[in-house]
């Protein structure tokens, strides 16, 4: 017999299975011997009281046992003979792409401007030792996309443009664990990422396609006003119809696109900060409690969303349990960004602060540049604001701005909180998960005011709803901008295809459609499914 169950339950008591098992006998009435197994389907953590529930969606097995797998299986076909498609990004788009392609029996051919996802991993070392970047591998490019060593949470909200549960199983058939189809906030964890989408890669060249590292897009080939293949730095040309999949931090390519006429425009980002807490100061607050989480539950999640000044500001990639890790893609530049191993089991937990911004809003910064009015330093954008690169530009400089703070290396600039809030200078920081190291620096002074006030307000606001979350034990990290592409490039809402030049299918989070692991794999399956349209349609 099996029976659907909905529970509302003690963390100790969904321990485990034998504790859930225990439990569901003592409620029914059943001899627990009886229980043969305990599948969960849902699960998430009640903390808006005092007492912290999980609920969970449980099937129970009785006197028999489950025969079935508890992922869903796709079916991947050779394709050796198949109309090829080319996808240029091997980050979440642009692998989710290659495998629906191969699903609808067409031969992707991946190409990566970064490395193989394990020795990538080497490269993202030196930025902490040597604090030597590599434009070509580094946190955003490279097998994986940013996401790979960037924390691997799954949570999205976009549910209405494909199936969440199908990228959860794709994931799961490729040896992530299955608890990301039950979690509410499902994660996988920098530490385990890595090997399933060694395993994606497998199962695309086991099925015929093709997957080349260190092979850099430099050109689209334009023919008829159609997209007919790329040439790229290795002096290989390819022809085929185009995914470009290529990450939010591909600023060449932007500029390429722009250059060669291909209509893209300026998309509002979020920029801030990151801000970092203990992990047990978190634990306490989100759990009301001031032994923090104890033996059962995980390192606790927050989300912040308030209003200052017609402007959101809220947290962004919350890490509980995590670090921040340097994220630039270039020279001159620091970034920051966070991450978590699966365990969650850091001293600190962190999070983007950020504040939204639009194209509209540069000429409010200041006339065409970036300017702190308590401050002589200005950051220079080169273009107006109805320039497609404009946002771009922003981010770029602030970046830079950023650098020249951080001492010209990756170090990075930090105040702490509550001395941020009252625009004073921190004579010292709180230990740091930021391996480079951190330098005092008054973010307060050299940030943009349309920035660093709002975030200020919004610390305030925050530290009024959840006591004790406003403290000088918090460190606010500079500086925050990859939070998603500057830039859209825009295309046809029915066929995907970019709305002036045929055989070209901008795809997930760098071409402006996605925000999220999530959301660009099912972006990617989205641009497959077009691409096999358009061949079928162009044969």
């Amino acid at each position: 017999m099996i029976q659907e169950l909905q529970l509302r339950i003690l963390p100790e008591q969904a321990a485990n299975e034998q504790s859930i098992k225990q439990h569901v006998a003592r409620e029914k009435g059943w001899d627990v011997r009886t229980i043969q197994a305990v599948r969960t389907l849902k699960r998430s953590i009640d903390a808006r009281q005092r007492t912290i529930f999980v609920n969970l969606t449980v099937r129970i097995y009785i006197n028999e046992l489950p025969t079935d797998n508890e992922y869903t299986e796709t079916y991947y076909p050779m394709v050796d003979e198949g109309p090829e498609v080319i996808v240029v990004g091997a980050g979440p788009g642009g692998l989710f792409a290659a495998l629906r392609l191969i699903e609808l029996g067409c031969r992707p051919i991946v190409v990566e401007r970064g490395k193989d996802v394990h020795t990538r991993k080497r490269d993202i070392a030196r930025i902490s030792r040597e604090h030597t970047v590599d434009p070509e591998s580094n946190y955003s490019f490279g097998e994986g996309g940013a996401g790979a060593y960037s924390d691997g949470k799954l949570y999205t909200r976009s549910k209405k443009r494909g199936s969440v549960e199908k990228i959860l199983n794709v994931f799961c058939q490729h040896g992530a664990s299955t608890s990301i189809l039950s979690d509410a906030h499902p994660h996988i964890g920098t530490d385990k990422l890595p090997r399933v989408i060694e395993n994606m890669r497998e199962t695309i060249r086991r099925c015929g396609g093709e997957v080349h590292f260190e092979t850099r897009m430099d050109r689209l080939i334009v023919e008829d006003s159609r997209i007919i293949g790329i040439e790229t730095n290795t002096g290989r040309t390819l022809h085929g119809p185009v995914i470009l999949a290529t990450g939010h931090s591909a600023r060449d390519v932007y500029r390429h696109l722009q250059a060669s006429g291909i209509a893209i425009e300026a998309k509002g980002i979020a920029v801030g900060v990151r801000l970092e807490h203990p992990a047990e100061l978190i634990d306490q607050i989100q759990y009301h409690n001031k032994n923090g989480r104890g033996k059962y539950l995980p390192a606790a999640e927050y989300s912040f969303v308030t209003q200052v000044e017609g402007r959101g500001v809220y947290s962004f990639c919350m890490c509980p349990g995590g670090a921040v890790v340097p994220a630039a893609s270039g020279p001159e530049q620091i970034v920051v960004n966070g991450m978590s191993a699966s365990h969650r089991n850091s001293r600190w937990s962190n999070s983007g602060m950020v504040v939204e911004i639009r194209p509209e809003d540069i000429s409010l910064i200041g006339n065409g540049q970036v300017t702190n009015d308590n401050s002589a330093s200005t950051i220079d954008i080169q273009h107006s604001t109805t320039h497609p690169l404009a946002m771009l530009h922003f981010q770029e400089q602030l970046e830079q701005q950023c650098w020249m703070q951080g001492n010209r290396r990756q170090t990075a600039p930090a105040q702490r909180m509550v001395d941020f809030t009252r625009k004073k200078l921190s004579y010292d920081l709180p230990s740091s998960s930021y391996s480079p190291g951190l330098i005092s620096s008054p973010l307060h002074f050299w940030m943009p005011e349309f920035i660093s006030s709002r975030l200020q307000r919004g610390f305030e606001h925050f530290g009024r709803t959840s006591r004790g979350f406003l403290t000088n034990e918090a460190t606010v990290i500079g500086v925050e901008t990859r939070t998603s592409a500057p830039v859209r490039i825009i295309r046809d809402r029915e066929t995907l295809q970019h709305i002036t030049v045929g055989g070209l299918f901008p795809c997930g989070e760098g071409a402006g459609y996605a925000g999220g692991i999530v959301s660009a794999a099912i972006d990617g399956e989205r641009c497959a499914e077009a691409a096999a349209e358009y061949i079928k349609n162009n044969k």
